[in-house]
């Protein structure tokens, strides 16, 4: 495999090709569908602008680490090098299950990163993706995780003082409703509104004694509840698929078709659906 190199970067500024990041999503304005913004390397390109028209992704074959930029065979953990996936702190599994965090035993991978994305503030929200599900994530990331996942609807229920906290939140709410997206169902787009609000107030009640216990752990203003407000997202599709058919590089490296439509960080074409998010990291040409 071709090492990345900066003639190959230079190459890709004039063959139209770079190293997949995960799309940029940003919020439409009023009455409007989120907007999409696909990432290759330097190249960007308005996918709601190419609804309707052919789009062409192939992979050339290289890989790069989103970290430290070396060629590597194989992506680990949504685009980084074996080595960066076992030295990382955001490779750890406490990133998965902040609940195990590991830090006051002294042994977090990077002690410093942690201090900058663990011990700030997050949100656990209800969101409406394939169904009702409970999730966490960093007050900056608002509303770009829902928007990442699909959501049609998102509620911020709490906010806390650390990430560990909201893995223990989460937890709770996790005896109660689930804590994963069904890709699936998602794209699909056949998911009903719900009632967010009323799904809030149902839970709290139901995990008053253990929201109470966590309270007593980390002290009464470590975890409070918000006054906020559901949000709602309408995503740039002409046409749902009926049935799911999947695109992988690693078995094909051409994905090609009419672009349908872009939900959560898949591309919805008449051909299949890929999650570009997966392919982080592959070189691909763009066309």
């Amino acid at each position: 495999m071709p090492p990345v190199t900066e003639a190959r970067l230079i190459e890709a500024e004039t063959t139209r090709q770079g190293c997949l990041s995960k799309m940029a999503i940003v919020p439409g304005e009023q009455g409007e569908p989120v907007r999409y913004t696909l990432r290759a390397g330097e190249q960007r390109l308005d996918l709601n602008a190419r609804l309707g028209e052919p789009l062409r992704l192939t992979w050339t074959g290289a890989i790069a680490c989103t970290h430290c930029g070396r060629a590597t065979k194989k992506s680990f953990a949504q685009g980084h090098c074996y080595p960066c996936f076992k030295k990382l702190a955001q490779c750890d599994t406490c990133i998965m299950k902040p609940e195990t965090c590991h830090f006051f035993a002294g042994t977090c991978r990077e002690p410093e990163w942690g201090e900058r994305h663990c011990f700030q503030p997050h949100v656990v929200y209800l969101a409406n993706s394939s169904g009702l599900k409970v999730g966490i994530t960093r007050g900056t990331q608002v509303p770009t995780r829902w928007l990442d996942q699909g959501a049609i609807q998102a509620l911020p229920v709490l906010q806390v003082d650390t990430r560990q906290q909201s893995g223990f939140v989460e937890m709770l709410f996790k005896e109660e409703v689930a804590d994963r997206t069904n890709w699936r169902a998602m794209l699909k787009g056949e998911i009903e509104p719900l009632d967010l609000c009323a799904e809030r107030d149902r839970l709290l009640a139901r995990l008053e004694g253990g929201l109470a216990n966590l309270h007593e752990r980390f002290g009464a203003e470590a975890i409070q509840v918000l006054e906020a407000s559901p949000m709602a997202f309408d995503y740039p599709v002409l046409e749902f698929p009926r049935k799911i058919v999947s695109h992988n590089f690693d078995k094909n490296p051409v994905v090609a078709g009419t672009l349908l439509g872009l939900k959560g960080q898949y591309l919805i074409l008449d051909s299949g659906v890929i999650n570009l998010r997966k392919f982080t990291g592959y070189e691909v040409a763009v066309a």
